[in-house]
């Protein structure tokens, strides 16, 4: 029984039977480099929902939403909801048709960016290389643990995973492999209460016959792309000769192409002092004109604004990010006056550079970002130049406060309304 070796994810037993001879335990990982691999994604399963439901135990079997009202957005489901069609970023009253018996709570971003933490300093006990992704999402890089915890990495894991359901409450998924971004798709593989390995020497046989939207960052706008080249495929992609890539896909081929190999150089980096702070989107279908763009840089300097408030910070000046439909990426900056956390000063900053570049290309993402940061208490003061912008800074406290708690469709402008 004892080729491939396995753990028992319950005691931790190293190479089990199946079910574990020393525990019972069904929840059994095997793989032939299962104790050799390093690098590990840890997702939290539906944080927010099952945060409230830790909170609220006469919600476990029910479907749980947290998001606005009938005319906010989905902001996190559990995967009860998800199950009947639930997503995130889903207007309320489309999930409220599809689950009509699901309990809506108001999100409490205070109390998941606090567990959040308390999960984040868990993992900062195993290994320094801890990088953050997000609110309840990281990478881990354990390598030269095994003599301080005198267990292999996968042991250390599946340890952690089982002391975050006793200690915080909720679930996570591990993806176990010899980089991030294998790590990440391994992840998702197993999703909830998983445990995924891919080895160094599948990623590509793995990857080869998956479709190009598996990998991160391929939206639907590339994959549309992509498949009017006959490419469906990742393996198809990974083939293609460096001359082809270039000029199919312009500068970013050959590394997308590396990518569905499953290549990936990129090291863990432990958390460091924001620099920037930005918001993009992908299109579905490439946008040429300033009047299709405009809308949508607006609604990106309102997210931006937010997550600036949210994290104590202002922008001292935009960035402005454009890929192209041949993914070229052009970034053009300005700097600001002063420090400002409102939409529209960071979009006043932002559409002279728009609309020098929106000249009939193609573009399939826009992005804007703050860069360099500042104190969010130097901004939006006034002086004889605006002497409006603490009446500005006053009414955007308004609306942003209207939004948390009515929704995000609240209170719309003009110019970011959408049709």
């Amino acid at each position: 029984m004892g080729l491939t070796p396995g753990l028992c994810r319950d005691c931790f037993a190293p190479d089990p039977g199946e079910p574990c001879g020393a525990c019972g335990s069904r929840r059994i990982v095997r793989h032939a480099e299962l104790f050799g691999l390093t690098v590990a994604h840890v997702d939290c399963d539906a944080f927010f929902a099952s945060v409230e439901k830790r909170d609220r135990p006469e919600l476990a079997a029910k479907p749980v939403i947290v998001g606005g009202g009938r005319r906010g957005v989905v902001a996190a489901c559990c995967y009860i909801a998800r199950i009947q069609g639930v997503r995130s970023a889903m207007p309320m009253f489309k999930a409220l048709a599809l689950c009509p018996d699901a309990v809506v709570i108001k999100p409490d971003h205070a109390k998941y960016a606090r567990e959040g933490r308390r999960i984040r300093a868990m993992m900062e006990h195993l290994t320094p290389l801890v990088q953050p992704l997000s609110i309840d999402e990281a990478v881990m890089d354990l390598s030269g643990t095994e003599a301080l915890h005198k267990a292999p990495p996968a042991a250390v894991l599946a340890r952690f995973a089982r002391a975050v359901e006793e200690e915080v409450g909720v679930t996570v998924s591990i993806g176990l492999a010899a980089n991030r971004l294998m790590a990440k798709l391994a992840a998702e593989r197993d999703k909830p209460r998983g445990f995924a390995v891919i080895g160094a020497g599948e990623a590509a046989g793995w990857l080869a016959p998956q479709p190009v939207s598996v990998l991160p960052g391929v939206g639907p706008a590339a994959v549309k792309r992509l498949a009017a080249a006959g490419i469906t495929r990742l393996g198809q992609l990974a083939a293609l000769p460096r001359a082809t890539l270039l000029a199919r896909l312009g500068e970013d081929g050959p590394a997308l192409a590396a990518r569905a190999r499953g290549e990936d150089d990129r090291p863990v980096r432990p958390d460091r002092e924001t620099k920037s702070i930005s918001a993009e989107t992908t299109f579905d279908t490439d946008l040429t004109t300033p009047a299709e763009l405009e809308p949508i840089l607006w609604r990106l300097c309102e997210k931006l604004a937010r997550r600036l408030a949210e994290k104590g910070h202002a922008a001292g000046g935009v960035v402005l990010k454009l890929k192209t439909s041949r993914f070229e990426t052009r970034t053009r900056h300005a700097r600001l006056p002063g420090p400002t956390g409102l939409p529209e000063t960071l979009f006043a900053a932002a559409r002279p550079l728009l609309a020098r570049e929106a000249d009939g290309t193609a573009f399939r993402l826009v992005g804007i970002g703050a860069q360099p940061l500042a104190d969010a208490a130097e901004a939006d003061r006034g002086d004889l130049a605006d002497p409006e912008a603490p009446r500005r800074a006053a009414k955007w406290a308004a609306v942003t406060a209207l939004r948390a708690k009515f929704g995000e469709a609240a209170i719309a402008t003009g110019r970011g309304r959408k049709g």
